[in-house]
């Protein structure tokens, strides 16, 4: 998975951006790109287990991404209605990180009560990120809009097999 991505990042041409976490689940490989000078998330993209091709995650990536996804321009198809130049930092989302973990565990207290939302949420261009624990071990993941504090759970992602770090 790890080097399929970095070579779509080569055939893009994306030299400020690297490949971050990696997370298998049972039906495909999930990765981070992160800006390399500051270290925040630009996408996150799924990777196909046959093929190998890699291409945008749905949902939060998609919608909410305002630096790096087409269709986030202008606070995304979900919210907030900023204009990519307004977002120089993600100090700049009125949510902050641990503000959208505290909305994450609201979240799954009424959807999911027996998850915790991980204590770090990676933050990207418009919205953060996190993994849903069970019993201290990851299932799943969810994001938090950083402007309206809406959750999204990924739930398209199957069952958790293993994670490589950065």
């Amino acid at each position: 998975a790890r080097q399929a991505v970095q070579a779509s990042l080569d055939r893009w041409g994306d030299e400020p951006l690297e490949v971050g976490e990696i997370m298998i689940f049972d039906n495909h490989a999930y990765a981070q790109l992160v800006e390399r000078n500051t270290g925040v998330g630009a996408l996150e993209v799924i990777v196909d287990p046959i093929t190998l091709e890699v291409y945008p995650e749905m949902g939060p990536t998609m919608m909410w991404n305002v630096k790096y996804s087409p269709m986030g321009r202008y606070g995304g198809m979900m919210g907030g209605f900023r204009s990519p130049g307004e977002i120089e930092s993600v100090e700049d989302m009125p949510v902050d990180e641990p503000e959208a973990v505290e909305l994450a565990q609201r979240y799954l207290d009424e959807a999911l009560p027996e998850a915790q939302a991980d204590e770090h949420a990676d933050p990207f261009y418009g919205y953060y990120t996190l993994h849903v624990l069970r019993g201290g071990e990851v299932v799943g993941m969810l994001s938090v809009n950083g402007f309206t504090g809406e959750v999204f759970p990924h739930t398209w992602h199957g069952q958790f097999i293993e994670m490589s770090g950065e």
